[in-house]
């Protein structure tokens, strides 16, 4: 399982989404090309795809759009069909768990019409042979009857274009990988764009802020337009109940205090591991399993749901012999490491050059 599709979504910081968030979303979304923020390569290259399109009166080439959750996935999705000017079926790959499921959404296609579906990965393998036909020849088989009196009846399919949407491009088969005529890979936000974000959101959700107030919020959302408009909203409570509803970095600041969200954008689980990796096993290395007992959490949770963000800020490393602290994890707890931290280990075999320096130690758990 994806640690994107283990994250909690009680936590502020996670790229999932809940209930109230789909709501927001909703309202929030951009409704064209032209007014989506960031992903400027896979924009670019997306435009071209649509307006060729648009020029031969064809629908498009198959798109796969791969990256993190709350990246943008499903708004391209629906802008894309916007752009065709066309309607939009979603779906999901949990929601198709036979063949039968998905013909009966194939065969209802209007022609032109865009497929979104989510969590393509996650789809039957039945389902999966079966839109291999339907995305080339725009046919699928309907199988009538069982055992050798089992007749197979083409059914043709007006020509849709299909929008898959995954966490996990690795685990999608090369065949259904391959009949996608464009693949577009979502990239974490740099803070700049994550600023334009918070104040268009702000705009739409009539909340006043200063810049310096969006960039505090921007600076904490974990490089995810999803966790910027979350914190947003928690601020705009924070600022409304507690103050004038002016959003300034000092509220934004105070607010996300009060919620547990620090200036790296690290939560309480993150700052509990790092804290028990630094302050109980002298920044390691220490196995996955004794890190967790020493949290109070499952390992699967430490794994999955901590530690990716983690290693991607550069504050934990993932040895074969045990997890490890870096020189950033402690400067952001405000910590010294102690002199055995500090100093260089030996390579195997007393050498300055082998592959130890503090990366290889025992207890991987």
């Amino acid at each position: 399982m994806s640690p994107y599709e283990s994250d909690p979504v009680d936590r502020l910081v996670t790229a999932s989404a809940d209930g109230e968030d789909q709501a927001v979303e909703a309202a929030l979304r951009p409704k064209l090309l032209e007014e989506f923020i960031g992903q400027e390569r896979v924009r670019e290259q997306l435009s071209l795809v649509l307006q060729a399109a648009r020029k031969r009166g064809a629908a498009p080439d198959h798109v796969l759009l791969s990256g993190p959750p709350g990246l943008g996935k499903t708004t391209l999705s629906m802008i894309i069909a916007a752009e065709l000017n066309a309607p939009i079926r979603i779906t999901s790959g949990p929601a198709i768990q036979h063949a039968g499921d998905l013909a009966a959404i194939l065969s209802s296609l209007t022609e032109g019409e865009v497929l979104f579906l989510d969590e393509i990965h996650r789809m039957s393998r039945p389902a999966e042979e079966m839109l291999y036909m339907a995305m080339e020849d725009f046919r699928v088989d309907v199988i009538v009857g069982k055992g050798p009196g089992a007749t197979a009846i083409p059914l043709e399919l007006p020509p849709f274009t299909l929008v898959g949407a995954t966490t996990r491009a690795g685990l999608l088969p090369p065949p259904l990988r391959d009949r996608f005529g464009f693949t577009g890979h979502m990239e974490f936000y740099a803070p700049a764009e994550l600023e334009r974000v918070v104040h268009r959101s702000a705009g739409l959700l009539d909340v006043e802020i200063d810049p310096a107030g969006a960039a505090e919020i921007a600076g904490r959302s974990r490089g995810t337009p999803r966790i910027a408009n979350r914190l947003l909203r928690r601020v705009r409570d924070f600022a409304q109940v507690r103050h004038d509803g002016l959003v300034t970095r000092e509220i934004a600041a105070r607010a996300l205090e009060v919620y547990e969200v620090d200036a790296r954008g690290l939560d309480r689980l993150d700052r509990a591991v790092l804290g028990a990796l630094l302050k109980l096993f002298g920044g390691g290395p220490v196995g996955l399993s004794t890190l967790a007992v020493a949290v109070g959490e499952e390992a699967e949770t430490v794994e999955e749901v901590a530690e990716p963000f983690l290693v991607r800020e550069g504050l934990l490393a993932r040895t074969p012999r045990g997890r490890i602290a870096t020189a950033a994890a402690w400067q952001h707890l405000g910590l010294t490491p102690p002199p055995a931290a500090r100093a260089p280990r030996a390579a195997p075999g007393g050498g300055p050059g082998g592959q130890q320096n503090g990366l290889w130690a025992e207890g991987q758990g």
